[in-house]
């Protein structure tokens, strides 16, 4: 059986590119397996808030001295790490807004890295606790930008996935989506091979 678990961090929700061609990763994925099981989190719907002292507090407080305020906030984090850890196959749609990731991805990574549960710190410095997991990033992007100075968003979510120990990471580029439609063809078609590709 296949655990996966979709982020769909586009603005446009489910007719976002990112989330369409997200969707088609997942579809393929899951028949792959004879049963897989979908948690679909679509952040436009249903949006993350921002990790703030409030929660920092409630997860830091034990549990059998929170406020009713504060155990819903933890519960909301430990919710998120729950489907997280319990998840073989992570695909992430992943836009770039303005050379950056959605502020929603970033108010998800910040609920799911918790110490001594997601990483820990040793003598050697940060370990990631989370592995054997598949990560899929499915990015889109309005001009080029691959490979370029510009493109500090790969570098950042990468670097952000290996500290939990998520290493194994695929990232499916559709390019030039805003330089007109011969362009966005191009790259959604190049987007969709590589789909094929990684799904086989």
């Amino acid at each position: 059986m296949s655990n996966i678990l979709q982020l769909d961090t586009s603005i446009f929700s489910g007719q976002g590119f990112s989330s369409v061609l997200a969707s088609e990763l997942v579809v393929q994925l899951a028949n792959k397996s004879e049963q897989s099981v979908l948690v679909h989190k679509d952040f436009a719907k249903h949006p993350i808030p921002h990790f703030d002292a409030n929660y920092i507090t409630a997860i830091s407080t034990a549990e059998n001295e929170r406020t009713e305020t504060q155990k819903s906030l933890a519960a909301f984090s430990d919710q998120l790490i729950a489907e997280l850890k319990a998840a073989d196959n992570i695909v992430i749609g992943l836009p770039m807004y303005n050379f950056g990731i959605p502020s929603t991805l970033k108010a998800w990574f910040d609920h799911v890295a918790r110490a001594g549960t997601t990483f820990k710190y040793t003598e050697t410095g940060p370990q990631g606790l989370l592995t054997d997991k598949k990560v899929y990033l499915v990015t889109t992007r309005g001009g080029i930008h691959k490979d370029s100075a510009q493109d500090t968003q790969i570098p950042f979510v990468k670097t952000f996935l290996a500290f939990l120990g998520l290493t194994d990471v695929e990232v499916i580029y559709a390019e030039g989506l805003n330089l007109g439609n011969g362009q966005r063809e191009k790259g959604l078609e190049t987007a969709r091979k590589l789909i094929e590709s990684v799904a086989a």
